[in-house]
C-alpha cells in the first residue's frame, strides 16, 4: 500500500478505535449506575399517592404475602386476595409502613409476631372480611394502630374479650364484630360489645375453672376417705377373726393370746 494511503487511513482507524472505546466506557457506566427493574407479582405495582409511597396488590390472586415489596413503602394494599394466614415477621422489612389493608382475604390465623417491627409507625390495620375465629392478643402486642376486625366469624369467648381490650378499634367498626359462635346460644348473631356489656366471659371462665378444681379436690378427698374406711373395716374384720380363733383355743393359751391381741389392738 502506498505511503499516502497509509497516512490517510491512520486517522480513520484511530477515530473508529476511539469511538469503540467511548461506547464501551458508556456501556460500563450504564451497567454500574442502572439497576434492573424488580419483578413484582402480577397485578402488583408501586405508585405515589398524596406524597406517600404506595404498593398495590389488590385483587391479584395472591396466596401469600409477596416478597420484594419496596422497604420504603408507606401504604400497602393486599386486599381482595386469597391469603390464608399471616406468618411471623411477615412485614419486618417495612419499617416505614403507615397503612396496611388485608381486608377481603381468607386469613384464618395470625401468628404471634406477624406485625413485629410495625409498632412505631403503623396507624391503620384492616383485617375485616376474613375468616378469623380466634386470635391471641399477643399477635397485636405493642401495636398502636387502629384495627378493623369486623365481618369475621368470631367465637365469642374470653380470648376475644382480651383481644378487644388490647387493640384500638377503628371508629364505627365495633358493630361489625358479631358472635358467629358462642358457648351460650343466645349470644350468636349479636354484636360482641353488646354481649360483654352483660357477660364477662373471662369471669365466667374463671368461675368454671374454680368449680372444676373444687370438684377434682372433692373427688380426691372422697377417695381418701373411702380408703380409710376400707382400711379400718378390714382391720376390724381381721381382729374379729383372730378373736374367734382365740376362743377356740384352750383357756390358758387363750388368755395369753387375748392379752397379746388386746395390747396390739390398743
Amino acid at each position: 500500500m502506498p505511503v499516502a494511503e497509509r497516512v490517510l487511513l491512520r486517522p480513520v482507524t484511530m477515530g473508529l478505535l476511539l469511538h469503540s472505546l467511548f461506547l464501551l466506557l458508556l456501556l460500563l457506566l450504564l451497567g454500574c449506575c442502572l439497576r434492573p427493574a424488580t419483578a413484582f407479582p402480577k397485578g402488583c405495582y408501586p405508585s405515589e399517592e398524596e406524597g406517600l409511597k404506595t404498593f398495590r396488590c389488590s385483587n391479584a390472586r395472591l396466596t401469600e404475602i409477596p416478597r420484594d415489596i419496596p422497604n420504603d413503602t408507606n401504604k400497602l394494599y393486599l386486599d381482595s386476595n386469597r391469603i390464608p394466614f399471616l406468618p411471623r415477621d411477615a412485614f419486618r422489612d417495612l419499617p416505614l409502613l403507615l397503612e396496611l389493608d388485608l381486608s377481603h382475604n381468607a386469613i384464618a390465623s395470625v401468628e404471634s409476631g406477624a406485625f413485629r417491627g410495625l409498632a412505631e409507625h403503623l396507624h391503620s390495620l384492616d383485617l375485616s372480611s376474613n375468616r378469623l375465629v380466634s386470635v391471641s392478643k399477643d399477635a397485636f402486642s405493642n401495636l398502636k394502630a387502629k384495627v378493623n376486625l369486623s365481618n369475621n366469624p368470631w367465637l365469642c369467648d374470653c380470648r376475644l374479650q382480651e383481644l378487644i381490650r388490647t387493640v384500638e378499634l377503628v371508629a364505627g367498626s365495633s358493630g361489625g364484630i358479631v358472635c358467629d359462635s358462642s358457648a351460650q346460644e343466645e349470644h350468636v348473631g349479636k354484636a360482641f360489645l353488646q354481649v360483654i356489656a352483660d357477660t364477662d366471659f373471662c369471669n365466667v371462665y374463671k368461675k368454671t375453672t374454680d368449680i372444676a378444681m373444687l370438684v377434682t379436690m372433692f373427688g380426691w378427698f372422697a377417695m381418701v376417705i373411702s380408703y380409710l374406711v376400707y382400711y379400718v373395716r378390714q382391720n376390724q374384720e381381721d381382729a374379729r377373726r383372730h378373736l374367734e380363733y382365740l376362743k377356740s383355743l384352750p383357756s390358758k393359751q387363750r388368755r395369753s393370746e387375748e392379752s397379746s391381741t388386746i395390747s396390739t389392738v390398743v
